[in-house]
């Protein structure tokens, strides 16, 4: 190897170097803060317009929520620097397994394939039929 090629090549790792040290800086997001109720109603309202909340049911750590509207569950769930929200069938957000502190609510998309909210006790028993 001649010096010219030497020299090209060391500029060129200098430069992918630069480049992906760019990249996992400007990649460092902030996560979205815990939910609170507020928070967590200001959220349902915009994704789920003129959906009556009914049941409110925020997870322990504040990484997701969970409300009831009719016969729907509406879940906000932490994914990534954000949260997503889901629609599923009450009965199947009433009947999601719940063990050691955890609600698993399965959600059916390739996106998000389930919830996992820290709850005290679930079903609740005034809600669960």
């Amino acid at each position: 190897m001649h010096l010219a090629d030497l020299i090209q090549l060391a500029v060129s790792a200098a430069a992918v170097a630069a480049m992906v040290g760019l990249a996992a800086w400007a990649t460092r997001g902030r996560g979205a803060p815990p939910l609170d109720e507020a928070q967590a109603r200001r959220w349902l309202a915009d994704e789920f317009p003129g959906a009556r909340i009914e049941g409110l049911w925020i997870g322990a750590d504040g990484l997701g929520a969970l409300a009831r509207s009719g016969e729907t569950a509406l879940v906000l769930s932490r994914i990534g620097d954000g949260y997503v929200a889901r629609r599923i069938a009450w009965d199947a957000a009433a009947s999601a397994q719940f063990r050691d502190g955890r609600l698993s609510l399965p959600l059916a998309d390739f996106g998000a394939p389930r919830a996992e909210l820290r709850l005290q006790a679930w079903p609740p028993g005034d809600l669960a039929a």
